[in-house]
């Protein structure tokens, strides 16, 4: 008989009521209007730091190939240099990026590279978002000499 009554108090007591489940879904939206897009911003920032790390690897790559050939690699030459040996150059001892490829910038372009730079021996600029130059926040370029 106890096992009867339990059985029926959990029949009748054992869900949720539309109410409450109302209630939950208004508090889910709430914080997904509030949380949301502060985490979309966070991917445009996340784009940017990871472009600043690849032009920093490229420089040290870059840094790496000039001690080997005692020289940067022209601009016609560009930074594929640094994964397959260009022509005519001595004591090449690359690759020098451990991908056996040059990356494209995070959101799909291809990183430019400026022999002589004007800011620096060489330049390595990803025109952000837009592939456009200038522009701010996740349109903003990332450059090798900032």
């Amino acid at each position: 008989m106890k096992e009867l009554k339990m059985r029926s108090y959990l029949l009748r007591n054992g869900g949720f009521t539309l109410l409450e489940l109302l209630i939950v879904m208004i508090i889910i939206g709430l914080l997904a209007a509030l949380i949301g897009p502060k985490m979309i911003g966070r991917v445009g920032e996340s784009r940017q730091t990871v472009a600043k790390q690849q032009i920093e690897g490229f420089s040290t790559a870059l840094e790496m190939f000039k001690l080997d050939t005692t020289r940067y690699p022209t601009q016609e030459e560009g930074m594929e240099a640094l994964v397959a040996a260009p022509h005519e150059v001595e004591n090449w001892k690359g690759p020098y990026l451990k991908k056996k490829f040059i990356p494209k910038d995070p959101w799909g372009n291809d990183y430019v590279y400026v022999y002589p730079g004007e800011n620096g021996d060489y330049d390595i600029i990803s025109y952000g978002a837009d592939g456009a130059e200038g522009g701010d926040g996740e349109n903003a370029d990332v450059v090798s000499w900032e």
